[in-house]
């Protein structure tokens, strides 16, 4: 089951998309241990939306809920269907939009708080991970071709002279999104690989080889940080000529079926040492 729902942050309408798993009350909490489930949070990239590339989101959120995911994919404000100006938010308004996407879901019924993830694409991905950090609710990330240096990555897309023109004029124009240097300026605060060091949780890095916005590298010393840490597992996937947006059929289901897999063998090692435990 699908419902399509508005979450209110501040002076934002974000407009967001929530999947039900199979036996889930879409009504609200069921207040049974029983019915607990897992939650998932999907952070889509830069001028994205919730329905990705080629429908990408939609598709994995489905496949999610199948597998007995509660699901949520939201519009970040200025994108999608979102009101606000992209462009000026910021990416520490991205971090606060995204916890008040956490609050949302897990008041739609009963979530297992030990299984709770944020899954991201690209700038969506350095967000899930540098709002990890904040919220300790957060016990899983996934990173999907995830942004290493937000300001020099971004800045790359839109083109050097687009950020002159932004800090000349005040704001610069990029695929119909105006950008100020507010916005630049947010970028240029977060180094998402020194922060790895604060998540304590477990890691998923999915990347593919032909990747010509964000280099495949970065999963690679994402890796290296991540297991520098004394808690958590860190596991890397690398999807053969993949580029940045799994834009191929075949792409798409390894990406989404290698995210499924990942999440049911966490359920299946906590289960059993839960059992090696009693």
């Amino acid at each position: 089951m699908e419902r399509h729902i508005t979450i209110k942050h501040e002076d934002l309408q974000l407009a967001g998309t929530i999947h039900y798993p199979e036996g889930v009350c879409s009504a609200g909490k069921q207040g049974h241990e029983d019915f607990r489930v897992p939650l998932v949070v999907i952070c889509h990239g830069f001028v994205g939306n919730r329905i990705g590339v080629d429908r990408l989101f939609v598709k994995t959120a489905r496949e999610l809920a199948l597998a007995g995911n509660l699901v949520l994919r939201f519009d970040y404000g200025g994108c999608g269907e979102s009101s606000g100006e992209y462009g000026d938010l910021g990416l520490e308004s991205m971090i606060a939009q995204t916890r008040t996407a956490l609050d949302y879901a897990l008041d739609c019924c009963d979530v297992d708080l030990s299984r709770v993830t944020l899954l991201g694409h690209s700038l969506g991905g350095a967000v899930a991970l540098l709002t990890a950090v904040k919220d300790r609710r957060v016990k899983r990330l996934v990173m999907w071709s995830a942004v290493g240096y937000p300001f020099n990555d971004i800045v790359k897309i839109i083109g050097r002279n687009g950020y002159d023109e932004s800090k000349l004029k005040g704001k610069t124009d990029y695929a119909g999104y105006s950008f100020t240097p507010k916005y630049f300026d947010s970028l240029g605060l977060y180094q998402p690989f020194q922060e790895t060091n604060r998540f304590s949780g477990d890691v998923l890095l999915i990347h593919g080889t032909s990747d010509d916005v964000i280099p495949v590298d970065y999963s690679f010393l994402y890796e290296k940080t991540f297991w520098l840490r004394s808690d958590g597992r860190c596991d890397k996937e690398i999807i053969f000529q993949a580029d940045h947006t799994y834009s191929t059929g075949t792409h798409q289901t390894q990406v989404i079926g290698k995210t499924k897999m990942w999440l049911r063998a966490l359920e299946e090692r906590n289960s059993d040492w839960q059992h090696w435990s009693i």
